[in-house]
């Protein structure tokens, strides 16, 4: 069955926010049960990042919102860990730059943000934590434009959309003063600003390029990356064409997607999904899988 994909990434500085903001996206699009506990901050799931309080390796997760999948890429505020930053932002439709309403835009964030600058993504602003008493969101939305600039934004990128939010409560609004509710306010500006994956993409041949691997101890290693054209299937025979210009013969044993925080096996997925792979012992990131 064909569906809406949007992919988008979160990009901020260490204590913005972002891992409580996925926490709400999660909660508000009834992934967790009404009686699970859910511990806080889900995505820093690694033992390292619980102990020093930042994401470092990025993960994905994915929600549904009306008739759209939304796979939501968690990425490493640290410029220790900007090749995989690099990487992960070509496979996402647009980012959310997520500011501390007093602080402002960070050092940190420069980095990741002339990445999907340069990619051509237009990103969605969301002032974070507009209830501290020192907030200064109209200034910091000014200090953010400066940085736009500094960046070689070009003019659309630089009519981005401004959001303001107290991610703690999953509230988001379209003005400072007004009350929100929930997150359907970032919801709807993500659908408006980027619509979804051309549908027509799926009949094309597969193309699937790994933008980060994982490990399973029952299948091995895993490859992560973004369908960019056709549908992949468990069982398919597929090429592998590296970066040093060969190419080499593989068979998708396993194939899976996210649903949620956690990884789902399918028979199949379409463009616009991004997609776990395992059979392949030898994949690694930049290997571009496709039709034989």
């Amino acid at each position: 069955m064909e569906q809406k994909i949007i992919n988008i990434a979160v990009i901020a500085h260490v204590d913005a926010g972002k891992s409580t903001l996925v926490d709400a996206f999660l909660n508000q699009s009834g992934v967790f049960r009404a009686n699970e506990k859910v511990q806080e901050q889900v995505m820093d799931s690694n033992d390292q990042e619980r102990e020093r309080g930042i994401t470092i390796y990025s993960k994905n997760c994915a929600i549904e919102y009306k008739d759209y999948k939304i796979n939501i890429v968690d990425t490493p505020g640290h410029a220790d860990f900007s090749s995989e930053v690099e990487r992960i932002m070509k496979t996402v439709d647009t980012v959310i730059l997520l500011v501390d309403s007093s602080e402002g835009p960070m050092p940190q964030t420069r980095f990741v943000l002339s990445k999907a600058l340069e990619l051509g993504l237009k990103p969605i602003l969301l002032i974070n934590k507009i209830d501290k008493k020192d907030q200064r969101a109209t200034e910091v939305v000014d200090e953010v434009l400066e940085l736009f600039m500094e960046l070689d934004a070009t003019e659309e990128q630089m009519e981005f959309k401004t959001l303001y939010g107290i991610a703690r409560e999953g509230i988001v609004q379209h003005e400072v003063d007004h009350n929100g509710k929930d997150l359907s306010p970032l919801f709807e500006t993500i659908i408006e600003t980027t619509g979804h994956y051309p549908l027509e993409k799926a009949a094309l041949t597969p193309q699937i390029q790994i933008s980060s691997l994982a490990y399973d101890p029952f299948v091995g290693r895993l490859g992560i990356g973004r369908v960019f054209e056709g549908t992949i299937k468990e069982g398919q025979q597929v090429s592998i064409s590296r970066n040093d210009g060969s190419v080499g013969k593989g068979k998708i044993s396993n194939l899976y997607v996210y649903e949620g925080m956690k990884r789902v096996a399918v028979k199949e997925a379409q463009a616009g999904d991004i997609v776990v792979l395992a059979g392949m012992t030898d994949i690694t990131i930049g290997d571009t899988i496709c039709d034989p």
